[in-house]
């Protein structure tokens, strides 16, 4: 089968977790740049990496890079690709994203426009037509400029792999799926461990480690564009993949993931969310008030995304919310806490120092990842 030099974005900040995914997912990593990792894998990599890997963005196929500081150069860099290697006659294809960072050639809509009509006439040339219907399969192409390098590729996943397809209710601002997990995956925990979200809104924290906790895929319940390109990627590869998924789903794992909130509404929807992604016997959710937070048992986690101050009333509630934090926190005997937030004052508020905090680029927004490892449990002692 053909090998692809395949991109996985992510979020900035978390590369290294997504790198270890890859490479757990058995494949080559060629490269590691902020916010994407590229590696080497052919169709089965692509279905492996849409349906296994939690932390990426998408799976892009490269189809090649070049310099370019003019439009003319880009023009002609686009139309010297072997895009009839990769796009029939009939299909349809568009820029679905153009971007660029300390280049010369800076306007999204011009770069779209001229890659878009280079595609054109270098298709015209191979397929001796003047007009494409377009009305075949769907060829997504987004392009990268950095400092004037020229990098295009086939989106193959479609809508962001954030979308596992549970979240069909939300929170006012709710953490991506894929940000959440990748937070988890920086953390001890395991799925034997207890695990309590404070602040679990529509759930997205408890969802993603239960599903952890039960090795569940968390694309295999979803479809990809790709799905559609069976001239690069037989149909019977997307089946095999996803019924590997199925099959190595836990079934009967046994778990303590516990999601509070303080509004009534948020916890139905975690609840509604949480069965349709097949975790709910997984997962306990209740109202409770962050200041009642307590537990009878050790060496737990707290994993949460506490409000931040988007709006100016709540602003003014932060430090005595975090305050609360803190104090509930170190009534936790041997707990750790791993919490994410963009208030900057946070650690003076929750009257803790954290033993390390990763910059995390949430979108657009600046955020920090606060960690607070308490005491490793002490070993079983195994008896044969």
């Amino acid at each position: 089968m053909r090998r692809y030099e395949l991109i996985a974005p992510c979020h900035f900040g978390l590369e290294a977790v997504l790198k270890r995914e890859i490479i757990d997912l058995g494949y080559d990593v060629t490269k590691v740049e902020d916010g994407r990792i590229t590696f080497a894998g052919d169709g089965e990599a692509v279905c492996r990496a849409n349906i296994f890997l939690r932390s990426a963005e998408r799976i892009l196929i490269k189809i090649g890079s070049f310099y370019a500081e003019t439009y003319e150069e880009l023009f002609q860099g686009i139309k010297s690709l072997p895009w009839e290697e990769f796009i029939p006659a009939d299909g349809k294809f568009w820029v679905t994203k153009a971007a660029s960072v300390k280049s010369k050639l800076f306007s999204p809509s011009d770069i779209q426009s001229i890659v878009k009509k280079a595609m054109v006439e270098r298709m015209k040339e191979v397929y001796h037509i003047e007009w494409f219907q377009e009305s075949g399969a769907s060829f997504p192409l987004r392009v990268f400029l950095m400092k004037d390098e020229v990098t295009v590729a086939l989106d193959t996943t479609g809508e962001s792999l954030h979308k596992r397809g549970y979240r069909k209710l939300t929170a006012r601002a709710p953490i991506a799926e894929n940000l959440a997990a990748a937070l988890i995956m920086l953390t001890p925990w395991k799925g034997d461990r207890i695990l309590v979200d404070p602040f679990c809104g529509s759930g997205t924290f408890p969802i993603e480690a239960a599903m952890m906790a039960a090795n569940m895929a968390p694309g295999m319940n979803r479809s990809f564009t790709a799905k559609d390109w069976i001239h690069l990627i037989p149909a019977r590869e997307w089946y095999e993949v996803t019924e590997e998924a199925r099959e190595e789903v836990i079934q009967d794992v046994c778990t303590d993931i516990q999601g509070y909130d303080i509004d009534d509404a948020m916890v139905s929807i975690a609840r509604e969310n949480a069965k349709l992604a097949g975790v709910e016997h997984l997962i306990h959710f209740q109202r409770r008030d962050v200041r009642d937070l307590s537990h009878s048992k050790k060496y737990g986690f707290i994993i949460t995304n506490p409000p931040y101050g988007e709006r100016m009333e709540e602003k003014r509630n932060l430090p005595e919310l975090y305050r609360t934090i803190g104090e509930r926190f170190k009534d936790l005997d041997s707990w750790s806490m791993y919490l994410i937030t963009a208030y900057e004052q946070a650690e003076s508020a929750l009257g803790l120092k954290a033993a390390k905090n990763r910059k995390i680029y949430n979108g657009m927004m600046k955020t920090y990842f606060y960690q607070f490892p308490g005491p490793k449990p002490p070993k079983r002692n195994l008896q044969v």
